[in-house]
């Protein structure tokens, strides 16, 4: 490419972050470092009624915790500042002037209760050449009028004046040639009567500004593109309009629609990407991270909803994704979001990431658990066992709290449908030889038969001790996995035992005997 690349990210700080604007992050983000460009993060907050206090904080720990830091934003800087439109406000004004002396755009003086008159007079009114000429702007009014009304300081807002017969064409990165009929839109406000522009006018006149080459946004804006094309042509040139993209939706499980934060509600999974509480209402939504997803395993599992690199490969670090990402591999239709699917990813990545590492992220679900935990390398040990078994990070607190206390519910009723003397009697018999063995260890007595220190010969001992009795092994098994774990999870039995140590097992088996024996 013969300029340098440079993208951007021009989110609304209207609240929580939705993993379909994540995903257009992602998607911008890995663009612009394939081709060694630069990535940019602007705040379009020139809607000052619907601005949520925080909502900015919060799209910036996003994007930190995903690993996709801005090379330019409100916080890093850069020489295209300032990077929040609130703060450029000057600056659209004259883009708009210019609009009106060309006779592109024109002064719109209606009050909102001659819109909803005009709203309840015509079905589906439309603020455009079909009734432009009967309402309040300085196309229907004279020159005199208009100079009066301006002079008065009467309220008005400034909109496009959309031509009335033209084909406004562009191709797309994604969809290649799209045409449109500029007829059928309306004349968008451009200019709101606060002096703060609408998205249609501050989008155009700022990519241009701050020199963007490509613009990615999700297919919902493609109605919106006439607006923009004609801008582009009324003001630049489109000579110097990026290139634009319009990336597929994520879809419903169901494959029917957007993806949206009641689907999510609804069927139980997070689609914002960090936890968020409304400010105004306390609302709370919870996210992707405190779900137990790795930052990692989020990114990857974005990355494949609507992309490939034409192979079967699913599993991709950032790194990968960067060097493999090719605009021409994003699909047209929609991906629909499976979250099983989205949980197989961050299993994958457990399993991928160094024990110690995960301990640290652990360690606080532990805590909340009340679980304690005395030894650290012990603990790192502990999620090396357990890691496979674990989706999410919560998970690990199942799969490997009875490692480091007894647990504190026996799934009696697994073991009570099968329960007989025969086996009352071997697990008495175990204890009873797990004692023997833990008091001549601690009186370092020699003993008859050898202290069973490791997996293998805790095993050996336990079938031994099967074996003298008319008892099927698993069936014995079944019951020893859940007097040590309370339920039917976790390693290999003996390798619990081994880890928790034979007096722990041994206060295990009888506090089972003891529930059974009252059952």
């Amino acid at each position: 490419m013969d300029s340098k690349v440079r993208v951007r990210f021009a989110p609304s700080p209207t609240g929580g972050l939705h993993i379909g604007g994540v995903r257009t992050v992602l998607f911008n983000y890995l663009f612009a470092k394939h081709h060694q460009g630069e990535f940019i993060l602007r705040i379009e907050d020139t809607d000052q009624s619907r601005f949520v206090a925080g909502a900015e904080e919060y799209i910036l720990d996003t994007l930190k915790w995903c690993g996709l830091s801005p090379n330019e934003s409100p916080v890093h800087g850069g020489e295209y500042g300032p990077y929040r439109q609130s703060e450029r406000k000057a600056i659209y004004h004259e883009y708009a002037q210019k609009l009106i002396q060309e006779g592109h755009a024109y002064y719109a003086f209606d009050t909102s209760q001659d819109l909803e008159e005009k709203r309840k007079e015509v079905p589906n009114f439309q603020y455009s050449r079909a009734h432009r000429m009967e309402m309040k702007n300085s196309i229907s009014l004279s020159q005199k009028e208009v100079a009066e009304l301006l002079a008065q300081k009467t309220p008005y807002v400034i909109r496009i004046k959309i031509p009335d017969a033209e084909q406004v064409h562009f191709v797309d990165m994604i969809r290649g040639e799209v045409s449109f009929d500029a007829s059928t839109v309306d004349d968008k406000v451009l200019l709101k009567a606060d002096g703060m522009p609408t998205y249609h006018l501050a989008v155009v006149v700022d990519d241009y500004l701050m020199k963007i080459t490509h613009a990615f946004r999700g297919e919902e804006w493609l109605p919106s593109a006439p607006v923009h094309i004609l801008l582009w042509k009324y003001l630049f040139g489109l000579d110097k309009m990026p290139q634009w993209a319009h990336l597929p939706l994520i879809l419903k499980p169901e494959g029917s629609g957007k993806l949206s934060k009641r689907d999510g509600e609804r069927l139980g999974f997070p689609v914002f990407a960090m936890d968020w509480q409304d400010p105004k209402t306390q609302e709370q939504t919870i996210g992707f991270r405190e779900r137990g997803f790795l930052p990692e395993a989020f990114v990857n599992l974005l990355a494949m909803l609507g992309w490939n690199n034409g192979t079967e490969q699913e599993i991709f670090s950032l790194d990968e994704l960067i060097e493999q990402f090719s605009i021409d591999r994003v699909h047209k239709a929609g991906a629909k979001f499976d979250y099983e699917k989205a949980k197989w990813f961050n299993q994958q990545w457990i399993q991928k990431t160094d024990n110690e590492i995960l301990a640290h992220l652990v360690k606080p679900y532990l805590d909340a658990a009340q679980i304690e935990v005395h030894e650290w390398e012990y603990l790192v040990k502990v999620i090396g066992w357990v890691k496979e078994r674990c989706h999410l990070l919560p998970d690990f607190v199942t799969q490997s709290a009875f490692y480091f206390k007894a647990p504190e519910t026996i799934d009696t009723a697994s073991i009570q449908s099968k329960w007989n003397t025969d086996k009352q009697d071997f697990f008495i018999a175990l204890a009873n030889d797990y004692e023997k063995f833990i008091s001549s260890h601690e009186s370092s007595v020699e003993s008859s038969t050898d202290f069973p220190k490791d997996a293998i010969s805790l095993e050996t001992h336990f079938k031994n001790l099967a074996a003298e009795r008319p008892i099927k092994l698993g069936e014995l098994l079944l019951a020893f996995r859940i007097m040590l774990v309370g339920g039917k999870f976790g390693p290999g039995v003996f390798e619990i035992v081994e880890a928790i140590e034979l007096k722990d097992a041994m206060q295990r088996i009888r506090t089972s005997l003891s529930l059974l024996s009252t059952n």
